[in-house]
């Protein structure tokens, strides 16, 4: 297929896909397909294979279990297992059936040779030799007991957080705000919890994320905000409300769509504790002004690089290790 066509058949996939999963918005697929078109480079690709020297003389089957919560998240994987020379057995999430199924089917028009090394199963996986399964923490337990005799990678439910230290420029937060209000918070590198300095003033995260009122013209957001709020009111919640997400004091990590917690701290030392009690749960850290361990930029975490694996587990690594 030339670069057109297949560049045509995205832009139809992505305004159609919506009616299959309406958290897959037109604009969030756009975004995804940019981001893997600045990855999928052959340069890159070689650069990023190169350490770890792969053969394929003796393929491995590789099951790949997929989530479905944003757009193209299995991709990864499945770019892992196909080249480093081995089959890929993919199980696509049931909120994913179609997305995934046709970048697949577009891959393969692209490039037939691919044909060998992907199988898209609808049934059970049956004939691996290894397994990557990705869901939820009721999931992974389903994950450990069926597959846990096997060589194998389980992830669990992640999510990321942002740390404001107080003097952070409107633009700063701004690009913040991509951090949160990209794929609607769903997905592991959404930013769902803020640490803020004790008596922090909310006002001028407000104004910077000001522009991100769009959200409230989903109607799944929406209606995630609008119960939300609904119940902080009868349950007399204190929380903070800009007019599309809402705020409360909370030391849990996970939120829905709509929701953010916030917890305060009181000097760095205090901060790197708290922190480490939640690491096992945290994806990415966020961080401009003050120093933290592993922190990446405002703005970044949904424009992760290759060399960027889920959990911190390589997944190469992991591949490169199987039994020949």
């Amino acid at each position: 297929m030339a670069a057109s066509g297949a560049e045509n058949s995205l832009g139809i996939l992505a305004e159609s896909v919506k009616s299959h999963n309406g958290w897959f918005t037109p604009e969030n697929v756009r975004f995804a397909y940019k981001q893997w078109s600045e990855l999928l480079k052959k340069n890159l690709l070689n650069d990023w294979l190169k350490p770890y020297g792969f053969s394929e003389t003796n393929p491995r089957t590789v099951g790949i279990i997929m989530a479905g919560n944003i757009p193209l998240v299995g991709l990864h994987d499945l770019m892992c297992v196909v080249l480093s020379g081995n089959k890929a057995l993919v199980k696509c999430s049931s909120k994913d059936t179609v997305l995934m199924t046709e970048i697949i089917e577009i891959l393969l028009k692209i490039e037939p040779q691919l044909e060998s090394c992907i199988q898209i199963e609808q049934a059970t996986l049956k004939n691996f030799d290894a397994i990557i399964a990705t869901g939820s923490d009721n999931s992974s337990r389903y994950f450990d007991y069926y597959f846990g005799k096997y060589p194998h990678i389980i992830r669990k439910n992640r999510t990321s957080v942002a740390i404001i230290e107080g003097k952070e420029t409107l633009e700063e937060l701004n690009l913040l705000g991509w951090d949160i209000f990209r794929y609607f918070g769903l997905g592991c590198r959404s930013v769902t919890k803020l640490y803020v300095p004790e008596n922090y003033d909310f006002t001028s995260f407000f104004e910077a994320i000001s522009n991100f009122r769009f959200v409230l013209e989903h109607t799944k957001y929406s209606n995630n905000y609008e119960y939300n709020k609904a119940i902080f009111l009868l349950n007399k919640t204190v929380h903070l409300d800009n007019g599309f997400l809402l705020l409360t004091e909370d030391t849990k990590l996970f939120t829905p769509a709509g929701l953010l917690h916030f917890e305060t701290y009181q000097n760095q030392l205090d901060l790197e504790e708290k922190l480490k009690k939640q690491s096992v749960f945290i994806q990415c850290r966020l961080a401009n002004k003050i120093n933290i361990e592993a922190s990446i930029p405002f703005g970044s975490s949904q424009t992760p690089g290759l060399n960027h694996f889920a959990d911190g587990v390589n997944t190469l690594e992991f591949l490169k290790s199987l039994p020949q």
